[in-house]
């Protein structure tokens, strides 16, 4: 999830472990223990973009992770402030380091929780931002940090927003397990030939649904609302994975094919090849459009080395998209 969101919840964990013993000061470091794992986006600068991908949400974002830097954290916090001891600053810290990966859980990208185990837990049922999620949880929050720290509605409120937040991550699982059927149904009933099916929910909302249909030479996109009245209309994307075949002798093209779990396109423009992950969608719901929110350029150097780089997005390209989105969740 994004850092505000991870700040508030783990502010809101701080505060239910020590809020109590030491106030807002609970809720700081809970705050800081939830922008920690992210860290290894600006470690990611430091390496080629296929290592970034894969240690993103890697080892961060584990339990290992969190067992081993807890106690350390826990310690050099606790020689600052005596309030509480080196065992409750431990406790702090440890929830909010692993609630952090747990709530990356609903994300479409997933987290390497047991790492070193090669296994992605992603249930795709929350966009990486989500104001319904974040919002309510946020005012709860600052309303608690607002009294004081003996004070029972102060523990309430908190309470709340904890209850409110996982209460709308029960609902997204609920939304998704709906609308899977919508898709499933629609497939069907299309007599439209398929593989694998997987479904995730569009930018900003849980209202607005999107589905990746494998099939044996494309792939199929839709989308579904649920304020549609029409059936669902599935774009195809041809898979062109043969357009890689020369390309294949390099150990960095299949490590990005193995993140995408197999969800890539190839095209091709003005004699340039990209890989496009299909995972996380288009930059526009406009049928005709073949710009996907992540795509990778492949540049053979000197027959001997391939650079990958991702393609970069726009302002523009946010403001298209937000604007279809909603005019697209009302209904087709």
């Amino acid at each position: 999830m994004d850092s505000l969101t991870q700040i508030v919840l783990g502010a809101a964990v701080g505060e239910v472990v020590l809020g109590k013993k030491v106030g807002n000061k609970a809720m700081v470091y809970g705050a800081i223990a939830g922008t920690i794992p992210d860290l290894d986006i600006f470690i990611g600068n430091f390496y080629d973009t296929v290592t970034a991908l894969e240690i993103h949400r890697g080892f961060s974002h584990s339990l290992v992770f969190a067992v081993l830097a807890a106690p350390l954290f826990g310690y050099i916090i606790s020689r600052i402030h005596k309030q509480a001891n080196w065992k409750e600053w431990s406790l702090l810290m440890f929830w909010g380091l692993f609630t952090h990966p747990l709530l990356d859980c609903f994300t479409t990208w997933g987290t390497q929780l047991f790492w070193p185990l090669d296994l992605r837990i992603a249930f795709k049922s929350v966009f990486v931002i989500d104001p319904l999620y974040t919002l309510p949880f946020l005012v709860c929050l600052i309303a608690a940090s607002r009294l004081k720290r003996t004070s029972i509605k102060r523990r309430k409120l908190n309470r709340l927003g904890i209850i409110l937040s996982s209460s709308y991550l029960v609902l997204t699982l609920i939304m998704k397990e709906i609308t899977f059927s919508k898709f499933k149904n629609a497939l069907e009933e299309q007599n439209i030939s398929y593989s694998d099916l997987d479904t995730r929910p569009t930018p900003l909302n849980v209202i607005l649904w999107s589905a990746n249909i494998k099939a044996e030479d494309h792939f199929l996109i839709g989308e579904y609302s649920v304020f549609d009245t029409q059936p669902i209309d599935f774009r195809a994307y041809p898979k062109q994975h043969e357009k890689i075949d020369d390309l294949r002798q390099y150990e960095n093209l299949g490590r990005l094919i193995d993140v995408t779990k197999g969800w890539y396109t190839i095209s091709e423009n003005e004699g340039e090849l990209f890989l496009n992950d299909l995972r996380f969608g288009l930059l526009s719901l406009n049928p005709k459009s073949k710009r996907f929110a992540f795509t990778y350029r492949l540049e053979e150097e000197n027959g001997n080395q391939l650079n990958i780089m991702e393609e970069p997005k726009t302002r523009g390209d946010a403001k298209v998209l937000l604007y279809e989105l909603w005019v697209r969740l009302k209904g087709n």
